[in-house]
């Protein structure tokens, strides 16, 4: 059984849609979490403070977690690794990583468990004085499980350089099974703050299926603590720059949540929703394909075939269009369909349901801006540079905090995602020049022909969907559940439908690599092969 769970995945497309499915099956829960918190407590005061909370554990997770192992630790392990002589290096480094990166997310969680009341004021200073004492307690006790994931995302690293894709993805449907259990189990026990032990209790469930991971790999745990060897040392001098870019981002992210704290009650959850929801399709694409990527980059890098590297770059760009234009028009004609499916019921009313799915259409917008950045950085990654990204981030923030600002006054929360879109474009924008410049092409004429089918393929879906739209409702009533479900899901079927056969007719390549891939990668033996993207 644990053989399937560590096969190696032989392509990106085959890796992106074990990481995609999974992703999808993790999306999938925490749309269930998001019913349940938004149906049991609404668009209020409990959920301000629940997601309030959040903020700076998960600025403490993204700064050190995140900002070492996404830049250095793959590139890094696989320089060892792939010389069976240097292999029990791979294994110390992942040793001293442990024990390093813990150690820092533990002391840095206490010092900031000993000041939570003032950042609790910093970061919802609107909130009156008895949400920011309950921020407070549920922040305390967040910070616990910064600790499991910590570990948990380092042994996710190694997972992710020996291609083990299916159990690295299975982590999340855990955590959040985590947070599901505090609402439904430890909440009626605990009041209100069992929503932060389940915080807590998904952290630890998501470490445990990593340790489980790691069977047969040939990891053994020992003691290793050396922050002075050489590949600790490249390890900070990358984190560094990728650390700072990180920190820009999760201020933007945090002065937008401030703003709306200021708006009327329930505005922070609203945002939250929005994002949570259209995190969906970023996260199943765009981050599964920079997850699939990433290892192949950093391994053509290492190899110093630069044609393969640029080569695999403008394919997944070409799969990402291909994949993200119909979901960028299902998810804005079926915006309020999709909200009211996800987060509307109980205390979540119509009118919470109306703006959610309002500021849901303006992060919909930049779905392949917001999935280009995470493929590009990776790039800029494998090839050890996080100075690139770093400055192109903060300008890109810079740009959000100020149209967050601009548009607050006209378009209240709305404005929050507007500036978070905005910002992702401009981001995806340099970012795509800057490597440009780096490497000479990205095969920018070869995208481009696909683009055009693709959009020819999106119009004719979007005018499908919306035709649609009132002829369902003319034989589904819209006042349940399911009427709502399968008003979106038949209309919204029938076009996506279109867009593949009509992408048939029209030869888009990215439709044929995409399939085949597939295929291959359903009927396959176990054979070593390349990695590649469809080859």
């Amino acid at each position: 059984m644990f053989s399937f769970f560590q096969k190696e995945s032989k392509t990106i497309i085959g890796a992106a849609t074990i990481v995609g499915i999974l992703s999808l099956a993790s999306r999938l829960v925490g749309f269930v979490r998001d019913r349940i918190l938004a149906g049991t407590f609404g668009a209020g005061d409990t959920l301000d403070v629940y997601y309030a909370a959040f903020k700076i554990p998960d600025l403490l997770f993204n700064l050190i977690v995140v900002g070492a192992l996404s830049a250095s630790f793959i590139p890094l392990f696989l320089s060892h690794y792939h010389k069976p002589l240097q292999r029990q290096q791979a294994w110390d480094f992942t040793n001293n990583a442990i024990h390093l990166i813990g150690s820092i997310i533990l002391l840095f969680s206490l010092v900031l468990i000993f000041f939570a009341t003032p950042l609790a004021h910093l970061i919802a200073p609107g909130f009156e004085e008895f949400k920011q004492v309950k921020v407070v307690l549920f922040m305390r006790i967040m910070f616990l499980g910064q600790i499991f994931l910590a570990v948990s995302l380092i042994y996710g690293s190694v997972l992710q350089s020996l291609k083990h894709f299916f159990i690295y993805s299975l982590a999340p449907l855990f955590y959040n099974a985590g947070i599901i259990i505090g609402a439904l189990w430890l909440e009626p026990v605990f009041g209100s703050v069992g929503l932060a032990w389940g915080v807590v209790l998904g952290t630890f469930f998501h470490l445990c299926t990593q340790i489980i991971g790691m069977r047969g790999t040939g990891y053994a745990y020992r003691f290793v603590l050396d922050p002075r060897s050489k590949d600790m040392r490249e390890m900070v001098r990358l984190m560094g720059p990728r650390t700072i870019g990180l920190a820009v981002n999760q201020l933007m992210f945090m002065i937008l949540t401030i703003m709306a704290s200021m708006f009327v009650a329930g505005s922070l959850t609203i945002f939250q929703f929005a994002y949570n929801i259209q995190f969906f399709a970023v996260g199943i694409f765009g981050v599964s394909f920079a997850i699939a990527v990433f290892p192949t980059l950093s391994e053509f890098v290492e190899k110093k075939e630069l044609s393969k590297f640029i080569e695999t770059i403008a394919r997944t760009t070409g799969q990402l269009f291909y994949l993200l234009i119909p979901m960028t028009l299902l998810f804005l004609i079926f915006r309020a369909q999709i909200v009211r499916v996800v987060v509307g019921a109980g205390a979540f009313d119509w009118s919470a349901t109306v703006l959610t799915a309002n500021t849901l259409a303006f992060f919909a917008l930049t779905f392949i801006p917001q999935s280009l950045v995470f493929l590009l950085a990776r790039a800029f990654y494998a090839l050890h540079d996080t100075i690139t990204p770093l400055t192109i981030a903060v300008v890109s923030a810079f740009v959000g905090i100020l149209s967050a600002f601009l548009f607050r006054e006209s378009f209240g929360v709305i404005s929050l995602a507007i500036a978070y879109s905005i910002s992702s474009l401009v981001n995806a924008l340099l970012l795509w020049i800057s490597l440009r410049q780096r490497v000479g092409t990205l095969q920018e004429s070869v995208i481009l022909s696909s683009l055009l089918k693709m959009t020819t393929c999106g119009l004719f879906a979007a005018v499908i969907m919306q035709f649609l739209k009132p002829i369902v409702v003319s034989f589904i009533p819209l006042e349940t559940f399911i009427g709502v479900f399968l008003q979106a899901f038949l209309a919204g079927g029938a076009g996506l439908l279109a867009y593949f056969i009509l992408g048939m007719f029209l030869g888009i390549e990215e439709q044929k690599r995409f399939i085949d891939a597939l295929r291959r990668h359903a009927v396959r033996q176990a054979k070593p092969t390349e990695v590649t993207l469809d080859h």
